[in-house]
């Protein structure tokens, strides 16, 4: 959750004079988010019940883009605008796929909307805003520093993802601001990493060109229109060149089947594992949810063969409701 006494250092908050755009109209379309989830969901555990961040106006009606962990399994969630007003607002949609959530306001909001940008055409070293909501305090100066995949431990994936710094030190829903003063992104999680020069923290921010893809489907039908990926409910990552289990979801399929924390993954469907990203792909490439998805596991001395049963990771997921 944000300090709310918490502001950007001065020398790292956008300047109007580096910009041709109206730059506080434009920071006035990044809203607070404050999303309240049931003690029995079932990402209440895992993301808490509990949840704060920013989402980015875009259009006039009220949509709003945000990051999906916020409103996943939201009962309750509150828009905060940067004039101190509280409006209530429904979580909209959820893509597993892209990780983008919808929230919808449920009153006025009278904010600008940003336009969506081409996140296509962005490269390395090319100047942009990464923008919390709270105006000019809670944005931070930046640049594109990489566009490369990215995997994550808990079954996601993303071609070409976008890496900026300085990073953002609240960085849940953030928006990614083009020079232009379009949005080209949202703000997922921040990177650290470390080498002999000593640590460097980057935000990984999912572009924006995704959104624009699925857009229509996700507010007409709250899903995009197609078939739900293989789930296994098992979070995995990378240990010393291998793909080690680092634990199973509670009811999960990879739960059900026997997969333990530890187990290093060595295969899936006879084809070996030599990486993270490659191993989510190898997952989704057995076909739809509910396929069954073969795991040769090290486990010990000892080598194991376990069939999954997949499922769809919505299916265990309350569905909004409507207030």
């Amino acid at each position: 959750m944000a300090d709310p006494d918490f502001q950007i250092p001065a020398d790292l908050q956008p300047d109007q004079d580096d910009f041709s755009f109206d730059l506080r109209q434009t920071l006035n379309a990044i809203v607070g988010l404050r999303s309240f989830i049931p003690d029995d969901a079932y990402t209440a555990q895992t993301l808490g019940t509990e949840r704060e961040g920013s989402g980015v106006v875009i259009n006039e009606s009220g949509l709003i883009a945000t990051i999906g962990y916020l409103v996943t399994e939201a009962e309750t969630i509150w828009i905060n605008t940067n004039d101190g007003r509280a409006i209530p607002g429904h979580a909209l949609a959820y893509d597993q796929e892209t990780g983008f959530g919808l929230v919808q306001a449920l009153g006025k909001l009278e904010l600008p909307a940003l336009e969506i940008g081409d996140s296509d055409q962005l490269s390395r070293g090319d100047r942009c805003i990464l923008a919390g909501s709270g105006g000019r305090q809670q944005a931070i100066k930046n640049r594109i520093v990489a566009r490369q995949d990215f995997a994550g431990y808990w079954e996601y994936a993303l071609d070409d993802a976008l890496f900026t710094s300085p990073p953002h030190p609240f960085w849940g829903g953030t928006g990614l601001i083009g020079e232009e003063g379009k949005l080209l992104g949202i703000g997922s999680l921040i990177i650290q990493r470390g080498n002999e020069g000593g640590r460097h923290d980057m935000n990984m921010v999912v572009p924006i060109s995704l959104l624009s893809a699925i857009l229509p489907d996700l507010t007409s039908y709250g899903r995009v229109d197609r078939p739900p990926r293989p789930w296994l409910g098992m979070f995995a990552t990378e240990s010393d060149d291998a793909v080690v289990v680092a634990g199973v979801a509670d009811s999960g399929p990879a739960a059900k089947a026997g997969v333990r924390a530890g187990d290093e993954i060595l295969a899936v469907d006879g084809g070996d594992v030599n990486d993270l990203g490659m191993m989510w792909r190898q997952i989704w490439a057995t076909g739809v949810a509910g396929t069954e998805v073969r795991l040769k596991l090290q486990r010990g001395s000892n080598v194991i063969n376990l069939p999954v049963s997949s499922a769809d990771r919505a299916s265990y997921l309350k569905a909004p409701k409507f207030h």
